[in-house]
C-alpha cells in the first residue's frame, strides 16, 4: 500500500470517527432519499456533513463540532449565517406572511436597485433558482429571435435543466448525461471557454440557428476568469450575427456592484442572477433589454407565461434587500481585498508545502488546482489530480474547515483577519501531509 493510500485511508477514518451523528443521519437518508442526500454536488464518501446550524462564519455539525464555513452555501451566503439585519427583514416579512398569490412592494424594491446597479438591464423578472434564471433568459431569446439553438462554453454551468446539463462535466466531448431529451441535446453547441477564435467561428457558422450564447465571466467550475479579450470579442461577433449574448452572474454578481460585466465592460443583452439577491432563500432572476425581456409582457398578445407559486415571494425579497443594501462599493472592495490576499497567502503555503498546486479566481471566490499553473480552461482544469483534491476536503472537515468537496472556496464579510489566520494554518496543515503522502506531486520550494 502506497504513502497516499494509507493517508486517505487514516483521513477516512478520522472523519469517521469525527462524525458518529452524521453517519446516523446518512443511515437514515439512504432509506428515504436515493443516496441519501438531495444536492449531488454537496455528496462525499463515506457520507456528507450533517449540520445543525450556523452563525457569521461558522458552522456546528450533528456532533456538535465547529467549522470556519470557507463555503458559505457555494457563494449564495455573501453575510454568513444568521446575520441579525437579515434575519430581522425576513422575521418582520414573516410575521406579516410570506406568499401572497399577487404582486408586493419588495418585488419593485428589489428590481429596482437590481437595475440601478446593472445598467444593461432595462427590466427582470424573478424565479426561484439559477437554473429557472438561465432557462429564462434562454426562452427569451428564442422567442425574441425565433431561432431555437443555442451556444454554451465546455465546461461551463448554467443549472441542470436539459440543454445547458450538456458539456457541464468532463469529459466535455464524452457521453451526454443519461435523461437528456435527444431533441434539446441536438440544439446545443458546444463553445471553448477563452478560445475566441474558435468560439467566434462556431457562432459565425452557426449564425442563423443560434438564438444566444450563455457564458460566466468566471467559470464557477474552477473560479477560472473570462479573459477580457474573450468577453469582449464575444459581444462582437454575437451582435455581428445578430445573436443575444446571456452573461450567467449567478455566481459572479457579488464581485462587484454591478457583477463582473461592470468589471470588464461588457453589456450583454440579458443577465441571470440568483445566489446574494436572496439573502439565504431560495432565488433567480434573469433580466435585460426591455425589447427582449417583452417577450414575457402579459399585456400583450403571443407572449412566453411564466408563472411560479414562489417567484418574488416576499420573505426572499426582504432578505435579498436586506443583503444587497449592506453590500455597496465600500463593501465589495472590502471583501474583494480580504479573498485576494487570502488567496496569495494559500498559493504561499502551497509554495511551501512543496506540492505541484495553484489556488486561481477572483476577489472573494478561488478554487485550488492540483496542477502547476492556474487553468485557463476548463479542460485544463479537468486534468487535475481529482483524489488529491478530494483528500484535502476531507482533511480539512477533519481540522474543522468546510469547502466545497472540489475544492471551491468562497468568503463572506463577517470573515475577520484571525478567520483567515485560522483557516491558512489549517490548508497548510492539511497540505504538509498531502506533499508527504504524495512525494512525486512535490515541486520545489
Amino acid at each position: 500500500m502506497d504513502a497516499l493510500t494509507t493517508l486517505e485511508q487514516q483521513t477516512l477514518a478520522a472523519y469517521e470517527a469525527r462524525t458518529p451523528a452524521s453517519r446516523a443521519l446518512y443511515a437514515r437518508a439512504v432509506r428515504v432519499m436515493p443516496g441519501g442526500d438531495t444536492r449531488t454536488g454537496t455528496f462525499h464518501r463515506p457520507y456528507p456533513l450533517f449540520i445543525s446550524r450556523g452563525q457569521d462564519a461558522r458552522l456546528w455539525d450533528a456532533d456538535g463540532h465547529e467549522y470556519l464555513d470557507l463555503l458559505n452555501n457555494f457563494t449564495s451566503l455573501l453575510h454568513g449565517h444568521a446575520h441579525p439585519a437579515v434575519v430581522a427583514a425576513m422575521a418582520r416579512q414573516e410575521a406579516h406572511s410570506t406568499a401572497h398569490g399577487t404582486a408586493n412592494a419588495l418585488q419593485v424594491e428589489l428590481a429596482e436597485m437590481l437595475c440601478a446597479r446593472v445598467p444593461s438591464v432595462e427590466r427582470l423578472r424573478f424565479c426561484n433558482s439559477g437554473t429557472e434564471a438561465t432557462l429564462g433568459a434562454l426562452r427569451a431569446a428564442k422567442a425574441f429571435t425565433g431561432k431555437s439553438r443555442i451556444m454554451k462554453m465546455a465546461g461551463g454551468y448554467h443549472g441542470s435543466h436539459d440543454q445547458v446539463a450538456v458539456g457541464a462535466s468532463a469529459p466535455f466531448d464524452g457521453p451526454v448525461p443519461i435523461g437528456l431529451s435527444p431533441g434539446a441535446v441536438s440544439e446545443v453547441v458546444l463553445g471553448r471557454f477563452n478560445d475566441l477564435d474558435c468560439t467566434s467561428d462556431l457562432v459565425r457558422r452557426h449564425r442563423h440557428e443560434l438564438a444566444a450564447v450563455i457564458v460566466e465571466p468566471m467559470l464557477g467550475s474552477g473560479a477560472i476568469v473570462a479573459d477580457r479579450a474573450f468577453l469582449h470579442g464575444l459581444r462582437a461577433v454575437t451582435a455581428e450575427c445578430g445573436v443575444l449574448l446571456i452573461l450567467d452572474e449567478i455566481i459572479t454578481f457579488r464581485l462587484a456592484v454591478g457583477g463582473l460585466q461592470q468589471v470588464f465592460g461588457v453589456a450583454p443583452d440579458l443577465t441571470t442572477f440568483g445566489k446574494i439577491i436572496g439573502g439565504g432563500l431560495p432565488v433567480g432572476a434573469f433580466g435585460g433589454r426591455a425589447d427582449v425581456m417583452a417577450t414575457y409582457d402579459p399585456t400583450r398578445r403571443g407572449t412566453i407565461a411564466h408563472s411560479g407559486t414562489f417567484n418574488g415571494n416576499a420573505a426572499t425579497m426582504a432578505a435579498g434587500l436586506a443583503t444587497l443594501t449592506r453590500y455597496d462599493h465600500t463593501a465589495v472592495a472590502g471583501l474583494n481585498t480580504a479573498g485576494d490576499a487570502f488567496r496569495a497567502r494559500l498559493n504561499e503555503v502551497v509554495r511551501a508545502a512543496g506540492i505541484e498546486a495553484v489556488v486561481a479566481g477572483y476577489g472573494s471566490l478561488m478554487q485550488v488546482h492540483f496542477r502547476a499553473a492556474a487553468p485557463p480552461t476548463p479542460e485544463a482544469s479537468a486534468d487535475g489530480d481529482g483524489r488529491l483534491v478530494k483528500l484535502l476536503h476531507l482533511a480539512l472537515l477533519t481540522r474543522g474547515v468546510f469547502i466545497a468537496t472540489r475544492g471551491l472556496v468562497v468568503l463572506s464579510t463577517p470573515m475577520t483577519a484571525a478567520d483567515l489566520d485560522l483557516a491558512a494554518d489549517r490548508f497548510a496543515a492539511a497540505l504538509r501531509a498531502v506533499a508527504q503522502a504524495r512525494p512525486h506531486a512535490r515541486v520545489a520550494g
